[in-house]
């Protein structure tokens, strides 16, 4: 019975957990990103001007999430570095919601 409890408890704070790790990567991304890349991923009007990657866009899909993980991790032309800033978990979170932008 003690068993069943523990188990169910951390079914309940995984449910909890993964919808806010979702959350804060859409935060960020927000807070960070957004400006740039827009709020679809497609580019604003002014990343657009500044070379920023369209995510829907076939180059940027078939990358990698590795590939990905580097540029966010080195950054690339004028996007800034974001190593050191955020967690390995906290950048693979920000991938996996740059990939569900549609």
């Amino acid at each position: 019975m003690k068993a069943m409890i523990s188990t169910m408890a951390l079914g309940v704070l995984l449910a909890v957990a993964i919808p806010a790790a979702a959350d804060d990567a859409a935060a960020f991304y927000k807070s960070k990103c957004q400006v740039c890349h827009g709020a679809d991923g497609k580019g604003s009007p002014a990343g657009q001007k500044m070379g920023a990657k369209d995510f829907q866009s076939p180059e940027v899909q078939k990358q990698t999430d590795a590939e990905l993980i580097k540029v966010t991790k080195d950054g690339k032309g004028k996007m800034p570095k974001y190593d050191g800033k955020l967690t390995d978990d906290q950048i693979k979170g920000l991938i996996k919601f740059i990939r569900s932008l549609k």
